[in-house]
Parts: structure tokens; sequence; C-alpha cells
């Protein structure tokens, strides 16, 4: 074993830059084990340095964080603080003086991930960041490294623990959807401003981070369709039990059939209670992956929290380190398809429609007569009414959405119809 110690320097010492830190001492000697060396943590750089870390020396405190990254004696650099910048121009500052880098950073990479990966292979550096999808959850390194030989053709989970937890509440409890925000708020699984969860915004960078690795090809953020979570409605959730569904905010990445292009969407969807997923519960995370010689594989874990995300950065660190040793890098960006993203229109899927309509004969020829000219084949209808009022619920079979888009729209303008009370996709089957 080496003696002289691989320098690493943590950018955040947060949530999960805390857990970092202590695992990285409490294991110590287990890591240096499994490395070949061993790994000394030699500055943390915070905003706020008077604040009390536990179990971290004060004296690798620093607030100038570009000065730890620019030292030119820095194996690894972790970044776990998230955001654009300057988490940016840091792990670009730290690939120019010598360091690879382990990153946390959804967002970013979502964003930017392309100009990273080219800064890493212009200096020679490795770029991992297992813990930006999600949580301890092994994802990145089986798609990058155990099906590289593969062909995947779809990805489809839950990857944000705060949006399962507060439909899992609604499902379970009959809990509105403001009533599960508060109470997934009071035990910490939502943010003071949950935003970034709950209109699937960090589903999204999950999204586009794994339709990239699995298709080859860029996907960035804004490529990704998004629908968030705020309009599941109590009915909705009734409605999906009725049909013996469960509803989820679904990250799904496919290739198109003729292999000419991708899609990557979110947005809550009905799955079969049968289904694998509709029996992930709370705040846990699941992936499924279908590839062409491995079939369906799942992936099931903590998807956030201070400790499942350093397990996952850790793993990360481990495998840089033994990479530094051996004077190597590990997988970059492989985008050789060159696959463009095709738009949310393009994408074929179900639609569950519950409509409010007058209760009179003649109503459900009408609905039926709009989704005929649009050419959308129905599946199921189920109508009831009381004193001239009625509902109707509409189960399609698999269309282009721009054309199910089209029918809510035509379904709109009927006098019959007063209104429509909810629109889901279906998906899972």
């Amino acid at each position: 074993m080496r003696t002289r110690p691989l320098k690493v320097a943590l950018l955040g010492c947060g949530v999960v830059g805390s857990e970092v830190a202590r695992i990285m001492t409490t294991h110590a000697d287990d890591h240096a084990a499994r490395i070949g060396a061993p790994v000394e943590l030699v500055g943390v750089a915070v905003r706020r340095p008077s604040k009390v870390r536990e179990g971290i020396d004060p004296a690798l405190i620093t607030t100038d964080a570009t000065a730890l990254v620019q030292r030119g004696d820095i194996d690894v650099v972790i970044e776990v603080i998230g955001g654009i910048e300057p988490a940016r121009t840091l792990i670009t500052t730290a690939f120019e003086n010598g360091a690879s880098v382990v990153s946390a950073n959804k967002a970013l990479l979502a964003e930017d991930g392309a100009a990273l990966h080219a800064a890493a292979e212009k200096y020679g550096r490795d770029l991992y960041y297992e813990a930006a999808v999600a949580g301890a959850i092994p994802l990145v390194r089986p798609l990058r490294e155990s099906l590289a030989g593969d062909k995947v053709n779809r990805v489809l989970g839950i990857v944000n623990g705060t949006t399962n937890f507060i439909l899992d509440k609604m499902d379970t409890s009959g809990a509105g959807y403001s009533e599960a925000l508060d109470e997934a708020t009071a035990l910490g699984y939502a943010e003071a401003d949950p935003t970034a969860d709950v209109e699937g915004f960090d589903a999204a960078a999950k999204a586009a981070i794994l339709a990239g690795i699995a298709f080859h090809t860029r996907v960035k953020i804004g490529d990704v369709h998004r629908e968030g979570i705020t309009e599941v409605t109590a009915a909705d959730i009734a409605s999906a039990r009725r049909m013996g569904c469960t509803v989820k905010l679904l990250a799904i990445c496919e290739r198109a059939a003729d292999g000419a292009s991708v899609t990557a969407r979110v947005h809550p969807a009905m799955i079969p209670l049968s289904h694998p997923l509709a029996s992930v519960r709370e705040a846990y995370n699941a992936v499924f992956i279908e590839a062409d010689a491995a079939g369906q594989l799942m992936f099931y874990g903590p998807g956030a929290g201070g400790s499942p995300t350093a397990s996952a950065v850790l793993g990360d660190l481990v495998a840089v380190c033994r990479n530094k040793l051996g004077e190597a890098t590990g997988p970059g960006e492989s985008a050789y398809t060159r696959l463009p993203v095709s738009p949310m229109g393009e994408v074929v899927t179900r639609y569950h429609i519950s409509l409010d309509v007058a209760d009179k004969p003649g109503v459900l020829a009408q609905v039926a007569t709009v989704f005929a000219e649009q050419g959308v084949s129905i599946d199921t209808v189920r109508q009831q009414g009381k004193d001239g009022e009625a509902s109707l619920v509409v189960v399609t079979h698999r269309a282009p959405d721009a054309a199910l888009s089209g029918t809510v729209e035509a379904l709109r303008k009927l006098d019959t119809v007063r209104g429509v009370a909810s629109i889901m996709r279906v998906e899972g089957e």
C-alpha cells in the first residue's frame, strides 16, 4: 500500500457534505485498504465558517473555495454545493489544477454536462456523479459500465422522494395535496420552498442525465417535458384506484421504435397496482431499465438524504482514487449516437380524461365523435349522472400526445361539456 495519502477537498458541508466528511473519517482504514492508499481530507469550503461542524477540524474550514481548488496538490475535489455557479467554475478550475471531481450536482450536469465532460477530457481527469441521480441507488455506473455492451431502450422510474411521499400519502390516507405536502414538510422530506420537487424540476434534471447516459446522446434539462404534481387531486387518486391503478410522478426516457430519436419526460401518471413501481412507498425511489439482452432490471432504495447520498459520493471517491493510483481515468461522456430529442407531442401515450358533462341523451355520442375526429381510439368509458349533472371518464388507447391534447381542446368547445375535471396519462403496462 502506498503510504503517501491522496488529498481530497470538499466543497460544501451541509447535510450531504458533513456526512461525507464523517464517513471518510470513520471508515478511513477500510477506504485505504480498498483504494491502496490512505485518503486525507485537506480542506472544506463553506459559506458560514462560524457554524460548528462536529468531527471536522476547524483548521480545514475555508470560505475561499477558489483558492482551495487552485492549490495544485489536490487529487480529488468533491462538489456538493449544488446550483450552477460557482459550482461550474470551481469544477473546471479543479480540472485545470490537476484534480478529478466527484459531484452530486444534478442541476449543473443536466444543464452543462457536455462542457464539464469536455473539460475533464481536455485535462485528463475523472468526472463521476453517481449521487446526482438517485441518492444511494447505483444507476450511473450500471448504465455507463455494466450495460455498456447492451442496448438500453427505456428507463422508467420514480426519482424524487418528496413527490412520491406526497402521492403515497394522498393514496393511502385520502389526504389532499396541501395536507400531504404539509406532512412531508414537517417530516423534513420537503424543503421550505418545495418548487423544485413538486413542479418536477428535480426529476427532470435526473431524467436528462439518465437519458444521456442510456442512449449515448446529449440531453439537457430543456429537452425534458416536465409536469409537476400540484394539480393532482384526491379525485384523481380515487379514479386511479377505481381503475386498479395508483398515481406516481414518473421520469420516462425512451428510444423510439425505429431507433432514430429519443424522448425524455416527467409527469404524473396512473400505473397499474400490479406494476412493481406501484408498491414504492413514502420517500423511496425505484427505476426500471429495459435493455435488449439484459431485459428488465429494477433498482430500488433511498433516493435522497445525507447518508444515502454520501454513500454514492464515497463510492465514486473510491473509484476515482483507484484511477489516480493507476494513472488512468474512468468512462467519460459517450454521445456518439447524436440522436435528436423528440417533442412531447410526438410521444405515444394513453390518457385518462374526466369530464363534467350535461346529464342528457347524446352526450356520449358527441364526445365519442370528437375522439374519432382526432384519430384517438377509446379503450373504456364510465358514465354516471344525477340531477342534471354527470361525469364521464374516458380512457384512451395509445396515440400521439399531440392528438390527445387536440382532443381535449375540442372537448372543451362542446356545449355539453361543462369542464375537464382532470387529465392524466396512463403508463406502466
